[in-house]
């Protein structure tokens, strides 16, 4: 469970999963009033966030590679290309399959069942895929974590009753789930050994999701009409910048060195920072639900991180 070989500590790499998760819970704000300012479609917006983060990864890229010193290795040099095009490669098509079924899921059946099914599903497969390939265990107080966050986000999301359930959907969001927990899963696997560089894997996963993207995007429109046109630019470069560069760029850096199972527990701040946001900028009104669901939720990800940092603090020793 040590870092040491990728240079991130575990506790910071909580940090950038916490931040991430958090970033990520602002897109659903975000994409609400794009939808408002034009008639770009999800596919289209999911291209052009994806597209636009490669931009602006491939600006900091070569901005790092400029104030690099010039005796400087970096650390993915190491990584054989054939295994770094493979890992690349298919974190891409993850990233793309996670976003395009998420999306279907929430036209096929609705935005609280699409949710509940991807996010609750996601921790039980990676739980049960890092268990049978990486031997990553979570323990009785891990396990009842896990139970407590995805009853917090069932409270959450599916409080208000309106929730519609169409097999149909149910199936996508299950393929999104997938999507997301081999991306999850590969990106431990491959972190383990340190030869990963998380910024180039994000830039380059980026360019491999627009690319499978595309084709949707074109079949769907993939230049919106709008009245507000400046609007609708900042918002799309917001969801690029923030939620999609920093968050996914944070996510692969930590994903990289934490516990898959944990990483998927923490993930789910995700609809919990889009709650919050909802009622402190949107005026939305703060249900019971919101609150139970949050509080379970919070909870939940408090124990796991703490156990996470307690467990790889009494490995130390060991490293030495």
């Amino acid at each position: 469970m040590s870092n040491t070989a990728v240079g991130l500590p575990v506790g910071r790499g909580l940090l950038y999963l916490i931040v991430a998760g958090a970033a990520w819970g602002t897109a659903g704000a975000a994409a609400s009033l794009v939808f408002r300012a034009g008639d770009m479609g999800p596919i289209a917006l999911s291209f052009w966030r994806c597209a636009v983060g490669v931009v602006l990864l491939l600006a900091v890229h070569r901005l790092r590679a400029r104030t690099r010193s010039a005796g400087a290795v970096p650390r993915a040099a190491r990584e054989p290309l054939g295994r770094r095009a493979l890992r690349v490669g298919a974190t891409g098509v993850g990233l793309a399959v996670f976003q395009t079924a998420y999306f279907a899921a929430v036209e096929e059946t609705g935005l609280a069942v699409a949710t509940v099914v991807t996010l609750g599903t996601g921790p039980v497969m990676i739980a049960l895929g890092a268990r049978l390939t990486m031997d990553e265990r979570l323990g009785g107080g891990g396990l009842a974590a896990v139970a407590g966050a995805l009853a917090g986000l069932a409270v959450l999301v599916l409080g208000s009753g309106a929730a519609t359930v169409r097999p149909s959907g149910v199936l996508l969001a299950v393929l999104s789930a997938a999507g997301y927990s081999a991306m999850t899963l590969l990106t431990r696997w491959w972190g383990r050994d340190g030869a990963v560089d998380s910024a180039s894997t994000t830039m380059w996963a980026f360019a491999v999701t627009s690319g499978c993207l595309l084709p949707f995007a074109l079949a769907e429109g993939l230049l919106p009409g709008t009245d507000r046109p400046l609007l609708l630019l900042g918002l799309v470069v917001y969801m690029a910048a923030i939620p999609t560069a920093l968050a996914y760029a944070l996510y692969f850096a930590g994903a990289a060195v934490v516990r898959s199972a944990t990483v998927s527990v923490i993930m789910l701040l995700e609809p919990v920072s889009a709650a919050v946001l909802a009622v402190v900028l949107l005026g939305e009104h703060l249900t019971a639900a919101t609150l139970l669901g949050t509080l379970l939720m919070l909870g939940s990800v408090a124990g796991l991180a703490a156990a996470e940092a307690r467990g790889t603090a009494a490995e130390q020793p060991a490293l030495g």
